[in-house]
C-alpha cells in the first residue's frame, strides 16, 4: 500500500433501528492532516494503529499515538489531526440507532475523558477492521457489520472492566443498577430520590459513586439520557415537540425546549436543521 491511503464505506439505507452503522474504515493520513472543527450527527470511535495525532474536544487537546482509541458523541465540537513528523493511521466505526447511548455509556470513556489506551491491542484493531471487511450493499453485509459492532463494543466493555476499580465493585453495581432504572423509567416522572431508593442506597452516596464511576451527576446522566432519546425521536419519528417532551420525561413542553436547547446550543424545533447542515460536511473522516 501507499504511504497514504483512505479506503471508506458508507451506509446509504439501514432497516436496523437499534444499532446502525453509518460509516466505516481506514486511513493512513498525510501529515498535518486535520478534520474539523466541526461535529457529527452520529456515535464515532476511531483505533489508532501507528503514528501520532491530537483529538481536540471543544477545547481540551488530546495527545494519542498507537494503541488509543477516541470517542465522538453527536453534536460535539471536534477536531483531530495527524502529527506532522509520525502521522498517524487509524481505523474508524460510526454508528447511532436507540440502543447507542446505552452502549456508548459502558465503554472506557468519561465526560472528560474521551480518549482510552487500549490493554489489548490487537483485539480490539482486529475488532474494528473485521466490521470494515464485512462491507457490502447487501442485507447479509449489513447484519455482519452490526454483529461484529457489537463484538467490537464487547471488547471495548472489556477494556473498561479491566480498567476501572477506582472503586469498590459494590458502588460500580449501584451505578450499574441506577442506569438500568433510567434506561426503564426515564420516560415517567421519576426522581434522583427514586433512583436512589431504587437501587438501595442514599441520595448522596448515589451522588458520590456516579461522580467517581461516570465522571457526571445522576441527574445530569438522567437529563442527557433523555435529551439523547429526544434527539432520536426528532430524526427517526413524526411526533410533534410536545409528544416528544412527554415521551421522554417532560411534561412541560417549555422546560423542555429549555434543558434541550442549554444540552444541545438549539431548541428541538431548530435540531434537524442544524443536522442536515453539519451532515452536508461530515462525509469526509
Amino acid at each position: 500500500m501507499p504511504n497514504t491511503y483512505k479506503q471508506s464505506f458508507k451506509q446509504n439505507y439501514t432497516d436496523n433501528v437499534e444499532l446502525s452503522i453509518f460509516n466505516c474504515g481506514l486511513q493512513s493520513c498525510e501529515r498535518g492532516y486535520t478534520w474539523g472543527p466541526g461535529i457529527r450527527d452520529h456515535y464515532l470511535i476511531h483505533y489508532v494503529a501507528r503514528g501520532k495525532g491530537t483529538y481536540t474536544l471543544n477545547d481540551t487537546v488530546f495527545e494519542l499515538s498507537a494503541g488509543d482509541i477516541f470517542l465522538a458523541k453527536p453534536n460535539q465540537l471536534i477536531t483531530y489531526s495527524a502529527d506532522v513528523e509520525d502521522p498517524w493511521e487509524y481505523y474508524w466505526v460510526g454508528f447511532n440507532g436507540a440502543c447507542a447511548n446505552k452502549l456508548v455509556q459502558q465503554l472506557p470513556f468519561s465526560e472528560h475523558c474521551p480518549v482510552h489506551h487500549c490493554k489489548n491491542t490487537e483485539k480490539v484493531k482486529d475488532a474494528v477492521f473485521n466490521i470494515f471487511l464485512s462491507r457490502g450493499p447487501d442485507p447479509r453485509n449489513e447484519a455482519l457489520m452490526v454483529g461484529y459492532l457489537y463484538l467490537f463494543i464487547a471488547e471495548l466493555m472489556k477494556e473498561a472492566m479491566e480498567a476501572s476499580p477506582r472503586v469498590s465493585s459494590s458502588s460500580s453495581q449501584y451505578v450499574i443498577n441506577a442506569i438500568k432504572y433510567i434506561q426503564f423509567n426515564y420516560s415517567h416522572d421519576i426522581s434522583i430520590d427514586d433512583i436512589a431508593k431504587a437501587v438501595g442506597v442514599s441520595r448522596s452516596h448515589l451522588y458520590r459513586v456516579f461522580m467517581s464511576n461516570v465522571g457526571q451527576s445522576p441527574i445530569d446522566y438522567l437529563t442527557n439520557y433523555r435529551i439523547s432519546e429526544a434527539c432520536y425521536l426528532l430524526k427517526n419519528s413524526e411526533l410533534s415537540i410536545a409528544e416528544i417532551a412527554v415521551s421522554v420525561g417532560f411534561f412541560d413542553q417549555f422546560y423542555f425546549s429549555r434543558v434541550f436547547k442549554k444540552n444541545k446550543g438549539v431548541p428541538p424545533s431548530r435540531y434537524l436543521s442544524t443536522l442536515s447542515v453539519s451532515h452536508e460536511t461530515s462525509d469526509e473522516t
